[in-house]
């Protein structure tokens, strides 16, 4: 069986629907494959914020940045890796992504005017404006086909199934029992999505990743891009040095899809890929000591389909992976689950240690940061694992992991192993394996700065980003609070990862390149089956998905024969001149 497309989209994430949006806008005939049986992919399970500088929304708020600002950032976060044209090419395009779907989709954006980059103490840090989020959106607004195809939250982070979206929502949650106007918003959140199990069988108020790709896959149906799922791809079709279909297997058997103006792979990357993992990650040396967020489904068959088409992926980057810390959750049905700890690790009253009993980094900083350091910390031949530690009234508080603060129970993850408890420091640290000596006196000494609020060691609230993760309602520092009243609590954490950031070689036309670091005719990838345009560094939060839908964008504009949507629309007979 045969199908004629102008353009075939492998993948069904942020960077593949970004793709497939905008190339349809221009009048191309597209296709996206998807591989599992639901679309939307790690974006659907991601927090779904974007790094965007110099956004329209940001400018129409009254933040207008000099573009050389951001290059500062890059230039010393990345350093050596820093590359020039495909920095200038995602600062040049992601404006104009945002406004492009903006303003002629079905995708809308919120501002995060408020989200400060990571690294605040680098030369040219932002402190706003630099990031966008998906606007919340009612699933109601699908197709019923599309709605019974789209990826659900990740179980772990949503509560009964419904996500909650990380700033005002996600702190209604959390003093849903201290304040009147939060028990009314969570009232209402949740009485209507008790209806929509009901009626629907599933959230409908979508809000972070779900949110993107539910606005996606409609701008998607109303532009007639076709979107299958259970399809994966096999192999490309090559005529002469150009790549002009790709093969996928359907319930019905294999299926040629012909790409008139060519493939974008945008598959997810390589997380699920273990001999691959084996290979790359460091200290992981039968592959299986990780634990990736994204779906199984991203497998590196991306990264494959490309290499067999004469691709090379880049494995000089700083990390082949971007990290996150992640906690083992035990299920009732035997399976184990995996819990990212994003939100906590910047709450005042607890800290990260390792088996020693020490400290190692900044908790409240990032959590590729967190991962980083983690890994360099413990020493070879040990395994790579810290513990959260923290009282029973920040667990109450706060919650910890997937244990939930009040007034939900959470006992019941003490006797499932997940969650460790001692009514002294002592006894935690023998339920821990943690060094009893070493606990004893890295609590000591942080309790005697935190009870002034500072945190002299690794300076924990010093910037922005970590107070912007530290609890506004505690002083002096909203990241810092003694351990200094039993019981205490710690969940171990190990490292996992948001996606890959390996990946295939390209030009900043998100082109592919062949191993003399020439353009593969008819051959695209994004997202991250395309190396990380930060060089294996992570500067701010959503620098996988800014990119991703920028460099989508991109790709779809250049399998049309156009680079600029701001511009005349200028077409060329070939896409790849």
């Amino acid at each position: 069986m045969q199908h004629d497309y102008d353009l075939v989209v492998v993948g069904s994430g942020a960077a593949g629907l970004s793709a497939a949006v905008t190339a349809a806008y221009q009048g191309l005939e597209v296709a996206v494959m998807e591989k599992s049986e639901t679309l939307g992919g790690a974006t659907a399970w991601s927090g779904g914020w974007m790094w965007t500088p110099l956004n329209p929304l940001a400018k129409a708020a009254g933040i207008d940045e000099d573009p050389e600002t951001v290059r500062t950032y890059l230039r010393h976060e990345l350093g050596e890796r820093y590359d020039p044209a495909k920095i200038d090419a995602f600062l040049d395009a992601a404006p104009r992504m945002v406004a492009f779907f903006h303003e002629k989709t079905a995708l809308r954006f919120a501002d995060g005017n408020a989200i400060a980059d990571i690294h605040g103490d680098t030369p040219g840090a932002g402190t706003g404006g630099r990031s966008v989020i998906a606007a919340p959106f009612d699933a109601r607004e699908l197709d019923r086909r599309t709605l019974k195809k789209l990826r659900t939250t990740m179980p772990g982070t949503a509560f009964l199934g419904m996500p909650i979206q990380a700033g005002p929502d996600l702190m209604a949650f959390l003093t849903v029992t201290r304040s009147f106007q939060s028990f009314l918003h969570v009232t209402k959140r949740f009485t209507r999505h008790l209806y929509d199990l009901a009626r629907y069988g599933r959230a409908m108020q979508l809000v972070n990743g779900v949110a993107l790709t539910g606005r996606l896959a409609k701008a998607a149906d109303d532009l007639g891009v076709e979107t299958r799922v259970s399809s994966p791809a096999k192999r490309l079709i090559k005529e002469g040095e150009r790549v002009t279909g790709v093969v996928v297997e359907t319930r019905d058997g294999e299926v040629t899809l012909n790409a008139r103006r060519g493939v974008v792979l945008a598959a997810g990357g390589f997380p699920w890929d273990i001999e691959r993992r084996r290979e790359l990650f460091p200290r992981t040396p039968t592959g299986e000591e990780h634990w990736p967020l994204p779906p199984p489904s991203a497998s590196g068959d991306g990264l494959r389909l490309g290499e067999s088409a004469g691709g090379e992926v880049d494995t000089s980057l700083y990390s082949p992976v971007a990290w996150a810390p992640v906690s083992l959750v035990p299920y009732r049905d035997g399976r184990v689950g995996h819990f990212p700890h994003i939100i906590d690790r910047g709450k005042p009253g607890l800290i990260g240690v390792l088996s020693n009993g020490r400290r190692f980094v900044n908790e409240a900083g990032g959590y590729y940061d967190y991962v980083d350091a983690m890994v360099k910390a413990v020493p070879e031949g040990e395994e790579v694992c810290s513990w959260l530690v923290c009282t029973h009234r920040f667990q109450r508080r706060y919650g910890i992991g997937i244990t939930r603060p009040a007034p939900l129970p959470f006992k019941h993850w003490i006797k499932k192993g997940y969650l460790k408890h001692g009514r002294t420091l002592a006894e935690l640290a023998q339920e821990c394996g943690i060094d009893r000596d070493g606990l004893a006196a890295t609590v000591a000494d942080y309790n005697r700065h935190a009870a002034r609020g500072e945190d002299p060691e690794f300076g924990r609230g010093a910037t922005p980003y970590n107070r912007k993760n530290g609890d506004p309602a505690h002083g002096p520092n909203p990241c810092v609070a003694p351990l200094d009243q039993g019981p205490f609590y710690a969940v171990k954490v190990v490292p996992g990862c948001f996606g890959t950031f390996a990946g295939l070689k390209t030009n900043e036309h998100a082109q592919v390149l062949d191993g003399d670091g020439t353009p593969i005719p008819g051959l695209y990838a994004a997202g991250t089956d395309m190396a990380s345009i930060m060089g294996g560094y992570y500067p701010a939060g959503g620098i996988n998905l800014g990119p991703a839908m920028t460099f989508g964008h991109i790709a779809g504009l250049h399998a049309a024969g156009q680079r600029d949507t701001g511009s005349p629309e200028t077409r060329s007979e070939n896409a790849d001149a």
